[in-house]
């Protein structure tokens, strides 16, 4: 049985969360258009006759402004020091810039099996490609250079045959009924927070948080409550919206996938908090047994 770490690496918005969840088949990690949607590292769990392959998801590696940022970088970072495998995942769609070789630089410390990733395939011509692929070869001597589309779930299939190659023979990890090492607490959460990314644009910063603080399974149905903990009052108003048309919205979004993960009949309850000190938020949700870094 082949056995490994593959963590994958890029920049904000160059499609790693939706390759792991398009690799798992679940939904592993929340996807948006807004920068540095992904905090945390999220591991999901491939399991084939073949293999059990850890994927790594994690935060876009970028120019850090604020702590949060500095935080979600070392994440990303740390990811990197154990992996088989690292997918240095490109956005052909998007010139090759600073940002990308920042993070290439980071890579070059790195001593293992590296594979330049190019995703978005499918929004360019193929001369276009080639000539990306000859450009970047030269910054580096990648393992593998492989094409894919993750929204698509092109090549897909030739990404996973070509890891196994790299990985060593050893015991699992995780039974195979697992498929992320995250709790359903930390996904249920994460998916609000999704949803509240997705209908506020640019509206409501990154920073938020969304905390489940109270699950009561009732059998054949589940009663949710979560808290959105934001920094203003005015992103509260925001996310309240006019007579609560906002909330309501992102709760009913939030409650469908909610309902696919947990398989059953959902009652969701959304409250907004207003948290402006780090060292007071932070508290906050250790006393709700709750780490945004767990």
């Amino acid at each position: 049985m082949k056995v490994g770490f593959v963590s994958i690496i890029g920049r904000p918005n160059a499609g790693k969360s939706t390759l792991i969840n398009t690799i798992i088949g679940e939904k592993i990690a929340i996807v948006s258009d807004k920068a540095h949607t992904t905090r945390n590292n999220i591991q999901g769990i491939y399991n084939d006759e073949e293999a059990q392959i850890i994927f790594i998801d994690t935060p876009g590696v970028h120019k850090p402004v604020k702590t949060l940022g500095k935080y979600m970088n070392k994440q990303a970072y740390y990811s990197m020091e154990d992996a088989d495998v690292i997918l240095f995942m490109v956005d052909v769609s998007e010139k090759f810039g600073k940002g990308d070789k920042f993070i290439l630089d980071k890579i070059k410390e790195y001593k293992g099996n590296v594979f330049l990733i190019l995703n978005k395939v499918d929004k360019i011509k193929k001369e276009k490609l080639f000539s990306i692929i000859d450009e970047l070869s030269k910054e580096y001597n990648f393992s593998e250079i492989i094409p894919i589309s993750a929204i698509k779930k092109d090549n897909i299939d030739d990404l996973l045959k070509t890891i196994k190659k790299y990985l060593n023979e050893s015991e699992k990890y995780y039974d195979e009924e697992y498929y992320t090492d995250r709790s359903i607490n930390f996904m249920i959460g994460e998916l609000v927070r999704e949803k509240v990314l997705k209908l506020t644009n640019e509206e409501v910063p990154h920073a938020v948080t969304c905390l489940l603080e109270n699950y009561e399974d009732n059998g054949s149905s589940v009663h949710l409550n979560v808290m959105i903990i934001v920094e203003r009052e005015g992103i509260k108003k925001i996310l309240v919206g006019h007579n609560g048309s906002m909330i309501k919205q992102i709760g009913t979004m939030a409650r469908e996938d909610i309902e696919k993960l947990l398989g059953k009949k959902v009652y969701l309850e959304l409250f907004v908090k207003v948290i402006n000190n780090w060292r007071e938020k932070e508290k906050y949700l250790v006393e709700f047994g709750f780490k945004e870094d767990e």
